[in-house]
C-alpha cells in the first residue's frame, strides 16, 4: 500500500491520552532525559540474566560475549531509531501504525504476533520480580510464600498499567536511576568474591563462528518485541529530537544495561549454578543491607521493563481488537500474566526451551519490523497522510496480503535457520513485501 502526501497535517482525527487517537504534541510528558531514565528501566530485563547465563556454555569466551551483547544492544537501538520515527511524528501507536502496511484489517497477525509473547514476557518477568521480593521478605523476616508475593506483585503492576503511560514514568524515572547504581554494585562484588570464576571465563578459548552471532541474535530476540512497537512509547516523546538523539537515548540506555544484565547472569550462574538468576543473586551477596537494596533495584527494574515492554503493546492490541477501554485492557491483560505458568521458565529444564522462545519470536518478529521500515521509507518515502490511518475505507482498507505472505517468509526463513533467526529474516521479508505490494497494490496507490 503506498505512501501519501502530508505528515501531521490537521485532519481531524480524534486524539486520546490513552486511547489509539495520535497524541498531540502540547500533551506528551516526556522529554529526553526522562526517556532515557526510561529507557534504562526498561532495558533491564531479568531475561537478559537468563541469556547471559547461557553465554559461555555456548562456546564463548568472557569477552565475546561482552561483545556480543554489546552488538546486540546496538544493533536494537539503530533498529529503535529507524521505526520510531513515523509514531514520533504522528503520535500514532504500534497497532495503527502497523494499518500502512498491513491493512485496515490486516493488523489482527502482527498484532497477536506482538501481544502474545509479550504477556508471556509479563508473566516471566513478574514472577521473577516476585521471587526478589520474596528474598528480600526471608532476609528482613523470615517470611517464604513466593506465590503470595506474586499474586501481590502482578496486582501492583495492574493497577500502574490502568494508570496509562504517566504511571510508568513515574516509576521508571525512579527506578533507572536505582537499577543503574544496584547493577553497578553487583557486577564489583562479583568480580572482587569470585575473581577465580571470572579468571576461567576470560581464559576460555571461544569461538567467533556461529555461536557468537548466534548470541547475538539471541540478545536481539529478547528484545526485538521493542523495535516493532516502539512507536507506543516514543509518542509521548516531546518534539524536538532528531533520530540521533534518540538513537543516542536508546544506545546509552540499552547498551549498558544488557551489558551489565547479561555478564551478572552469566557469572551468578557459573558461580553458584542456580537456574533462577535473583536466587542464585542473592546468594553470593556478601552484605544484607546492600543486599536488599540491591533487589529492590531489581524490582524496579521489573516493574519498568513489564509496564513499558510487556504490558502496554498487548493493552493497545487488546484495545484495538475488542474496541475496549485501555484500562479495561490493562486489567485483563494483567490478570492473563497470571495464567502463563512463569514458575515453568526458571526452571533448569526449562533453559533451553526460553532461548528457544526467544529465537522464534525474534523469527516472527523480524519480518513484522522490516516491513514496517520498508512500508515508510521506500514505499511511503515517509510521507503519510495521517487521517488515512483513521480511515476503514480508504486506501490502507481491507487487508495486505503483500505484507502476510511477507511476514510468513521472512518468519519461515528465520526458524530454518533459527540460531540466527531475526537477523536471517530481515531481507527475504523486506524484499517479497516490496516486490508483492507493487504488483498487488497499483489500484491503491493512487488513492
Amino acid at each position: 500500500m503506498s505512501g501519501q502526501t502530508r505528515e501531521g497535517e490537521n485532519t481531524g482525527v480524534e486524539v486520546g491520552k490513552d486511547g489509539l487517537g495520535p497524541v498531540p504534541a502540547e500533551k506528551r510528558t516526556m522529554g529526553a532525559f526522562s526517556y532515557w531514565l526510561v529507557w534504562i528501566g526498561g532495558s533491564v530485563s531479568t531475561a537478559n540474566l537468563t541469556l547471559g547465563s547461557n553465554l559461555v556454555s555456548g562456546g564463548m569466551n568472557l569477552m565475546q560475549a561482552i561483545i556480543a551483547i554489546a552488538l546486540g544492544g546496538l544493533i536494537c537501538a539503530v533498529c529503535m531509531a529507524l521505526n520510531d520515527k513515523l509514531c514520533y511524528k504522528t503520535g500514532i501507536p504500534y497497532v495503527v501504525q502497523l494499518r500502512g502496511a498491513f491493512g485496515y484489517k490486516g493488523t489482527l497477525l502482527p498484532s497477536l504476533c506482538r501481544a502474545i509473547p509479550a504477556v508471556i514476557w509479563y508473566g516471566f518477568q513478574s514472577w521473577v520480580g516476585a521471587s526478589a521480593i520474596n528474598e528480600i521478605s526471608k532476609i528482613i523476616c523470615g517470611f517464604d510464600n513466593i506465590v503470595l508475593w506474586f499474586i501481590l506483585f502482578q496486582a501492583l503492576q495492574i493497577v500502574l498499567s490502568a494508570k496509562g503511560f504517566q504511571g510508568i514514568k513515574i516509576i521508571n524515572n525512579i527506578g533507572g536511576a536505582v537499577v543503574i547504581l544496584a547493577l553497578i554494585y553487583a557486577l564489583i562484588t562479583i568480580l572482587s568474591m569470585h575473581g577465580d570464576v571470572v579468571t576461567e571465563v576470560v581464559n576460555k578459548k571461544g569461538s567467533w563462528g556461529l555461536p557468537f552471532w548466534g548470541a547475538i541474535t539471541a540478545f536481539i530476540g529478547s528484545n526485538c518485541a521493542l523495535l516493532v512497537n516502539i512507536g507506543d512509547s516514543v509518542r509521548e516523546l516531546k518534539p524536538g529530537y532528531g533520530a540521533g538523539t534518540r538513537c543516542a537515548a536508546y544506545g546509552f540506555a540499552m547498551v549498558p544495561s544488557v551489558v551489565f544484565m547479561g555478564i551478572i547472569g552469566l557469572l551468578v550462574t557459573s558461580v553458584t549454578g542456580i537456574a533462577n538468576p535473583i536466587v542464585g543473586f542473592a546468594y553470593i551477596m556478601p552484605n544484607k543491607v546492600i543486599t536488599v537494596i540491591t533487589l529492590l533495584g531489581i524490582v524496579f527494574g521489573v516493574v519498568t521493563v513489564n509496564m513499558l515492554n510487556n504490558a502496554l503493546p498487548p493493552i493497545y492490541v487488546l484495545a484495538e481488537l475488542a474496541k475496549l477501554p485501555v484500562k479495561k485492557c490493562a486489567i485483563i491483560i494483567g490478570l492473563l500474566a497470571y495464567v502463563t505458568f512463569p514458575w515453568e521458565l526458571v526452571k533448569d529444564s526449562s533453559a533451553a526451551g526460553l532461548n528457544i522462545f526467544v529465537l522464534v519470536s525474534g523469527a516472527v518478529l523480524g519480518p513484522i519490523f522490516a516491513i514496517l521500515v520498508v512500508d515508510y521509507y521506500i514505499n511511503n518515502r515517509q510521507k503519510v497522510t495521517l487521517k488515512n490511518y483513521y480511515n476503514p475505507d480508504g486506501p490502507y482498507r481491507g487487508i495486505n496480503l503483500a505484507a502476510i505472505i511477507g511476514v510468513a517468509v521472512g518468519a519461515v526463513v528465520g526458524i530454518i535457520f533459527l540460531d540466527i533467526s531475526w537477523i536471517i529474516s530481515l531481507v527475504p521479508a523486506g524484499l517479497v513485501y516490496y516486490i508483492l505490494n507493487k504488483v498487488m497494490n497499483k489500484d491503491k496507490a493512487a488513492d
